[in-house]
């Protein structure tokens, strides 16, 4: 990765002044993007991967300072007469839970040794080998940490055996592109070529298909876009779908799943983040707009009354259904534009926002960072490679590119210092981007990683304790989050994968074979 130095700040506003795009099939124009972005390179411009070889990390035992003895001696032999040594050995079989939330209340002795931070610094990294998190920050919560890598790992043993699968094909007539879950995975939202989001009921897994699928949102009978639908999001009950159709549509779920609001952007919407007070889409034509979500009238769809929906929902006619589509109503929400700006010379594939920043990644081979509070540009990368996925979990963001390659930049308070990469034919590189002139300044740091995937990721999802991957190889792959990331469970499948999704013990990938891809894993 090629990282010139990174200007601090760009003087243009966020007013849009470029030339809007000519008018142009939107199915012509997602079947050529399709054709270019997720092609995997060209063999003449390979990319140098890194190693997949890294530097023996140092036992744990022998690079982490002791668990302080807290243990007050005891006049009679008994449990805690032993050395706190041991008893640590004895806790490493018990569940973390069960240590922290109950072993904790058993006496003080006892408390103090769990509550103790390096305590479970030692058991995290016993249990993956590995140096971990690939950057710590300062108020690293271990406890909560090593609980998520735990249960990761149980879930995922032997390859994953435990991990029930299911494939949901009969809902769409076309490729999977985007997936979404909700409510702790108890729902999912799937949108497609076929120019569909459908809602699905997770917690029907394993009954009949029709009881899975709850509706697809919309008022027309075949369709929800007039364009593939290719990103969504979510806030709360609240939830948008992006289409090459160059709207984006807003979803109340506590509203039976009704239409609140419409955006007509000025080209197809490739990627969206929705936060409580802004939605941030990121087009083809290269921009990325603020939208509010919460204000202006506006004429929207019907309320679709049925019978037996999951959380109050009114199950929708199913596709072919004889039944008259309800009368519209008016909803007093609709989204206005806040600003505006070509941040990329290419389409903006991927973005992430809070409440501070918004990152966006472009095929133009940069990566933006926008200080939403300063409304100016702090930094632009030039980058190697095009990022086509991001996920986001503060300070870390985990990206995947169209080479196969994992990276990770980490936000930290400060100024923004340098950029770190490493490869597999040179060593570590540091390069000093300046300092930033604002008052929260932002430090970025990057670290890229080879997972095995032959051809461009297409979907990532990274939590403390878990990280997984799609790819258009065909695969996912569940990795540990360590450093490097360690790969535990490999699934093959006939047709690519685009998007994957985890929350609570749900895991969704969309398929490319007009289906969706779910394991359940053990509670």
């Amino acid at each position: 990765m090629e990282l010139p130095l990174g200007q601090c700040h760009d003087s243009r506003s966020w007013d849009d002044d470029s030339d809007p795009e000519s008018e142009t099939d939107p199915d012509a124009q997602a079947e050529a993007y399709v054709a270019r972005v997720l092609s995997p390179p060209k063999s003449g411009l390979a990319f140098p991967r890194p190693s997949q070889l890294s530097t023996p990390a140092a036992s744990p035992s022998a690079s982490e300072p002791r668990a302080a003895s807290k243990v007050s001696a005891v006049s009679e032999p008994g449990l805690l007469s032993l050395p706190p040594e041991l008893l640590l050995e004895i806790c490493s079989y018990l569940d973390a839970r069960l240590v922290l939330h109950v072993l904790s209340r058993v006496c003080h002795a006892l408390r103090d040794l769990v509550y103790d931070r390096v305590t479970w610094r030692l058991r995290a990294l016993r249990r993956v080998r590995a140096p971990y998190p690939v950057v710590e920050e300062k108020n690293f919560d271990w406890p909560a940490a090593c609980i998520a890598l735990e249960e990761h790992l149980s879930r995922w043993a032997e390859d994953g055996r435990r991990a029930e699968y299911f494939c949901l094909a009969d809902g769409h007539l076309a490729a999977v592109d985007s997936v979404l879950l909700l409510q702790g995975g108890s729902l999912c939202l799937s949108g497609s070529r076929d120019r569909t989001v459908n809602l699905w009921d997770l917690r029907q897994l394993g009954t009949e298909p029709s009881q899975v699928l709850v509706k697809t949102l919309g008022t027309k009978r075949n369709s929800t876009h007039e364009g593939w639908v290719w990103s969504l999001a979510a806030q709360d009950h609240r939830v948008c779908s992006g289409s090459w159709d160059s709207t984006v549509k807003l979803w109340d779920l506590a509203a039976d799943g009704q239409q609140f609001g419409e955006i007509k952007t000025s080209s197809a919407v490739l990627c969206l983040s929705y936060l409580s007070d802004v939605l941030v889409t990121g087009t083809y034509d290269k921009k990325v707009a603020i939208y509010d979500p919460r204000g202006g009238p506006r004429i929207l769809g019907p309320r679709m009354e049925t019978r037996d929906a999951p959380m109050g929902w009114e199950r929708g006619p199913s596709r072919g259904s004889d039944i008259p589509p309800p009368r519209p109503i008016t909803h007093e929400a609709s989204p206005a534009l806040l600003k505006c700006q070509q941040l990329h010379s290419r389409p903006v594939l991927a973005l992430m926002a809070d409440d501070q920043h918004i990152i966006s990644g472009s095929e133009d081979r940069t990566l933006v960072v926008v200080d939403r509070r300063a409304n100016r540009v702090l930094q632009r990368l030039q980058l190697d490679s095009y990022l086509l996925c991001m996920s986001y979990q503060e300070p870390q963001l985990w990206a995947g590119d169209n080479h196969g390659l994992l990276h990770v930049f980490v936000n930290r308070n400060g100024c923004l210092q340098l950029i770190r990469v490493c490869w597999s034919s040179c060593p570590c590189l540091f390069l000093p981007l300046g300092l930033l002139p604002t008052p929260e300044p932002l430090v970025v740091w990057g670290r890229s990683f080879d997972v095995g995937h032959s051809f461009p990721i297409t979907g990532i999802q990274y939590s403390v304790g878990a990280l997984y991957t799609t790819s258009t190889d065909r695969s996912i792959r569940v990795h540990v989050p360590t450093d490097p990331p360690r790969t535990i469970c490999t699934r093959k499948y006939d047709s690519t994968l685009n998007r994957v999704c985890a929350e609570g013990n749900l895991v969704v990938a969309g398929s490319g074979d007009v289906s969706l891809e779910v394991w359940r894993l053990p509670a």
